[in-house]
């Protein structure tokens, strides 16, 4: 009878064993499947993808779900510049459509606004912060408490300097846009086979803005040879980017200084040929003074831009400004979702550029979108046909 009992007691103990087994089971597949997404706090690694960001068969994962706790905050200058307004919508559409939460903000061109928005976001728990900075070297202290939180930081077609807090940037090639700009220049002008000489005028952006050296120093090393060679003549002598400058890329001020050329180095009657103008906001500045001053589709000087923004595709159509670069926003949304898909999931994130990019501190892995140009040739196979504008628009 006793030794019925122990077996008893151990047939018992047995069956309350495997009872508890497949109950701790069933809630580590359940906590398992809760924390399918959770919040990063870990190390995040890249990998470098194949140049083209267009291509179809790149096995950049995608999650099925999302947890809706992952949250993105997204700071970008200004509304003011139709391509900030246009890349905000375009994320936050994305994101939310993927399953985020998103607080996108705008700071009205304001440091201190986007430091105090930069800070509330970190505070607010968000877990990736992608940021457009107005000033890539004013936000080290706001920056510095994203990293102390854990929170991985995008840099978003600007790069964030003077910082170890920024984890990846995401752009187009910035240097390809200047030579493309250049490229441009040489060919209308039939540098190659014409003497000239020609006279050329040189802008460049904001010089808080790391970018405006990528797209100078792109520009001017296509054009270089064609000015030591006095085939290209800068009547104003002004060559170097602090003297051709245009702080926060404002327009006025673009047209201030074309005014100032024309009064100062071409009131002989000279006409200026070519102007450099790295983007689309400075271009419309440019093309005001141009028409002030007389000149009309007969004599209009070829002139550059970057962004496709609608005032000037119509510009463009209308024979008043030659080109812009098109840097498809679409495609940088994209690549920033994949980006935050990837950290998310605690996969690895796609980069292609880990040499290019130094911001004074460290050398940021970098994923770099392929740009190119729009001109009354192409437009409305770049521009419309690709549904970014419809024909209505441009008309």
């Amino acid at each position: 009878m006793k030794v019925f009992k122990r077996v008893l007691s151990v047939i018992l103990m047995a069956a309350l064993l495997a009872f508890s087994c497949v109950a701790c089971t069933k809630e580590t597949e359940a906590t398992k499947k809760r924390k399918k997404v959770k919040k990063t706090k870990e190390k995040i690694t890249t990998t470098e993808t194949p140049d083209d960001p267009d291509d179809p068969d790149d096995p950049t994962p995608t999650p099925d779900v999302f947890d809706d706790t992952f949250r993105v905050a997204i700071s970008l200058p200004t509304k003011d510049l139709q391509r900030w307004l246009d890349d905000g919508t375009r994320m936050k559409t994305q994101f939310e459509e993927e399953g985020y939460i998103v607080d996108l903000q705008y700071a009205d061109n304001n440091v201190a606004t986007q430091v105090s928005q930069i800070e509330l976001m970190v505070d607010s728990g968000c877990d990736v912060l992608v940021v457009a900075a107005i000033d890539g070297g004013a936000l080290r202290d706001a920056l510095d408490k994203a990293k102390n939180a854990n929170i991985p930081v995008i840099a978003y077609d600007r790069m964030l300097m003077d910082t170890d807090a920024v984890t990846f940037f995401v752009t187009f090639d910035n240097y390809v846009v200047g030579q493309i700009q250049g490229e441009f220049i040489v060919q209308r002008l039939n540098l190659d086979a014409e003497d000239g000489p020609f006279n050329l005028e040189i802008f460049a952006g904001d010089p808080a803005d790391n970018n405006s050296m990528f797209f100078f120093q792109g520009a001017m090393d296509v054009l270089n040879p064609y000015i030591d060679e006095g085939k290209l003549v800068i009547r104003s002598g002004q060559t170097d980017i602090y003297d051709v400058c245009v702080a926060a890329w404002k327009t006025s001020t673009a047209q201030n200084r074309m005014d100032a050329l024309l009064d100062s180095y071409y009131s002989d009657g000279e006409k200026v040929d070519a102007v450099l103008s790295p983007n689309d906001s400075l271009a419309l500045g440019i093309t005001d003074s141009l028409l002030s001053a007389g000149y009309d589709e007969d004599d209009f000087p070829i002139i550059t831009g970057q962004d496709c923004d609608m005032a000037n595709v119509k510009n463009i159509i209308a024979g008043y400004q030659s080109m812009s670069v098109f840097r498809d926003t679409r495609i940088l949304a994209d690549q920033t979702v994949d980006m935050i898909t990837a950290i998310a999931e605690q996969q690895t994130v796609p980069v292609n550029d880990t040499v290019t990019y130094n911001n004074g501190v460290i050398t940021v892995p970098s994923y770099l979108c392929v740009p190119i140009f729009a001109d009354i040739n192409n437009y409305i196979n770049v521009l419309i046909d690709s549904g970014f504008y419809t024909e209505a628009e441009l008309s």
